[in-house]
Parts: structure tokens; sequence; C-alpha cells
């Protein structure tokens, strides 16, 4: 094989199929990038099994073939190429040279018949959405997919896909998180439980601009995302997802109309006197048309107000104040509307239209614990 590529090409292709190549593992061919040159174009694929990612690069191929390289040695000399045009080639023996100006480097490389291929999917389930839409909802959802691989469900979101309606939920113990996007087109009623870590790395590629489009195809075991020059291929997670629907009460005593900005800063600025494993409660003292918010921890304390306007009962209450940030943060409304049961029932932030809801659960006032 024997390709030559802008340095920068290189550097994207890599940076790309980075994302599905295994760090830790027992078979070394999965901690490889495998090239594959043929019809004048050049391939790049990492997959640990579990995610596969491929993408077509800018090149000339001057001889097809197909070589597995070392991942992380194999970007590290790209980067530190001059930014001019690289050379690559290969011997029988996996021998592979990169030349690029006056710089030769000569690393091993592996037959690329050992390295994994990304399963075929069939195309029939498919669904377009928009980037940038498809990167928002991700955004607003997937700080509240669960690190407890003790629990694999909470570890993914739900997507959900409805006449034109893409419904993206996550969960993680603590908080619950729904989005929903209006399509372009209508669809047949689909779901699919979707790795965070694959939601995630989808993301960080897409460019996110909304005249650009993913198709997602869904089958039984995985789930494909096509767009640009790219395919990632992911496996999803067994089993039925959790009743979302009957943990949400439309039921409130109180609700608070309140500035989003202004009550972020007064969070935002509590969390300076919480530490993640202290789990110490913001508390919340409902009255009038005020909220005096209030944290004391072994760091020291803080006392705010924010105005609001107050419908129902007065109420003390006591929350994550990371929860709540992460929730507002999320949200792109100037007021935000948030409703409260009781004490020690989740509030509840959703607008009219119920496009987007955060359910956050209250933290006991008396022993300051989950």
């Amino acid at each position: 094989m024997k390709i030559t590529c802008l340095k920068n090409d290189l550097l994207n292709g890599i940076n790309i199929v980075s994302k599905a190549v295994a760090s830790k593992t027992t078979m070394s061919i999965l901690e490889c990038i495998l090239i594959e040159a043929y019809n004048d174009r050049i391939r790049f694929t990492g997959n640990d099994t579990e995610l596969g990612i491929e993408t077509i690069i800018e090149g000339t191929v001057i001889e097809s073939g197909q070589i597995a390289l070392e991942a992380r040695l194999f970007s590290d000399i790209i980067k530190k190429t001059p930014d001019s045009e690289v050379t690559i080639e290969t011997e029988e023996n996996g021998k592979t040279t990169i030349d690029c100006e006056m710089v030769h480097f000569s690393i091993p490389g592996r037959k690329g018949d050992d390295f994994s291929r990304l399963p075929e999917i069939e195309k029939e389930n498919k669904v377009n959405v928009s980037q940038f839409d498809f990167n928002e909802a991700v955004r607003q959802t997937i700080f509240s997919i669960s690190n407890n691989e003790n629990n694999k469900l909470m570890t993914g979101e739900l997507i959900q896909f409805e006449g034109n309606t893409m419904t993206l939920s996550s969960l993680d113990g603590h908080r619950i998180s729904i989005r929903k996007v209006e399509l372009a087109e209508s669809y047949d009623k689909m779901e699919v439980i979707v790795p965070g870590k694959t939601l995630s790395e989808v993301s960080k590629i897409l460019s996110g601009d909304a005249k650009d489009m993913v198709t997602i195809y869904i089958s039984d075991k995985h789930i494909m995302f096509e767009f640009d020059e790219t395919r990632v291929v992911s496996r999803v997670l067994d089993g039925k997802f959790y009743n979302i629907s009957q943990m949400i009460s439309t039921d409130y005593e109180t609700k608070l109309t309140v500035n989003k900005m202004d009550f972020l800063r007064c969070l935002d600025r509590s969390t300076l006197f919480v530490k993640e494993s202290d789990r110490k409660p913001i508390m919340l003292q409902i009255e009038g048309d005020c909220i005096d918010l209030s944290v004391t921890s072994d760091f020291g304390s803080m006392e705010d107000k924010v105005m609001a306007q107050k419908e129902g009962k007065n109420l003390v209450i006591g929350l994550n104040p990371r929860f709540m940030v992460d929730a507002l943060r999320a949200i792109d409304d100037e007021n935000i509307d948030i409703y409260f049961i009781n004490s020690i029932a989740p509030c509840i932030i959703r607008n009219e239209a119920e496009t987007y809801l955060y359910l956050i659960l209250p933290i006991n006032i008396n022993r300051s614990v989950y």
C-alpha cells in the first residue's frame, strides 16, 4: 500500500476513529487503526467491538492495500510531522514507512485481515435528523446517565421515534432528563437504548450544523449513524427501559416562575461550598415572591435571594445544587417553571409544550444525604 495525504487530513481521520480504539484490552489488534486504500478511497477504522467508527479521508492512492497501525504511536507520529504532505508506504512483512519532507519514520504494522470489521447493519429502519437538533438533544440529557456499570440500562439513553417526534430520556436514580425534538418527516414507532459513550462520541464528531443531517439506522442489536464521510456502529443495550411516565406526576402544590440566569447564578455560587462526596443540599425557602437560598458545609456557608412568581403553598425543600445547575444549563428559555408537590417529592422543571422535562429528587433535610 502507498498513499499520500495532507497532515491535517490524516490527523482529522485519526482523531475521529480513535474514539473507538480500545485503550485496555487483551486483544492488541483492537489498539490499532486500520488503513484501507482501494478505488481511490482511503478509509480509517477503529473498533473496540462495542463501538466502531469508519471515516473516509482526502488523499491519493498510489498503490492499493491495507495495514493496521498501533493507534497511539501513529497519532503521535503524525502530530509531530511538518505541516505538509505525508507519504505512507507498507511492505509485505508489515513494515511501514511514514515520510514528510525531511522526516522519515519506520514502524511495524499488522495485517489488515486480522482486524475486526464493523458489522453490517440492515438499512430498513432509518431516521433522518438534523445534526444540530441531535447534538442539542444529547447535550441536554447526557448528564443524567449513570456511571454505575452494575445497572447497564442507566448507562444509556432511551431514544424513541414516533410520528414526527424524537424523544431522548435518561436517568441515574436521582434525576430524569427528557428532551423532545420535532422531525421534518414522520416515522413508525421505534425505540432503542444507546450507550452514553456512543452518544457522547457521536456528538463530538458531528459538525452540528442545522443544514447537515445524520441518518440513524436501527437493528435488533446495533445502531448506526451515517453522516458526512463517517459511519459509527454501536451495540445497543438489551432490556426494557424504565417506565418513566409512571415516575412523573402532573400534580403540584407550588409552582415557581423564575428567571433562569438569575436562579442559575445563585445555584452556581452555592456549589463552591459543596463537594460531590458531601452531598450537602442547598435549602430553598419559597415564600411570597422570593426564594431564599442557603447552604452550609465544612467549607463555609452562603445565603442568597432570587425573585420569583409563586403560585400555591409556601415550601422548604433541600436539593442537590449541581443537579439543578445541570438542568438549567440545558434549558435555553429566559424564564422557567418549576413544580413542587412537597418537601419530600421530586421537583419538576418543564415548559408548557413539554419539549423538555427535568425531574430532580430532593435531599432529606434532616439527614442531608441521599
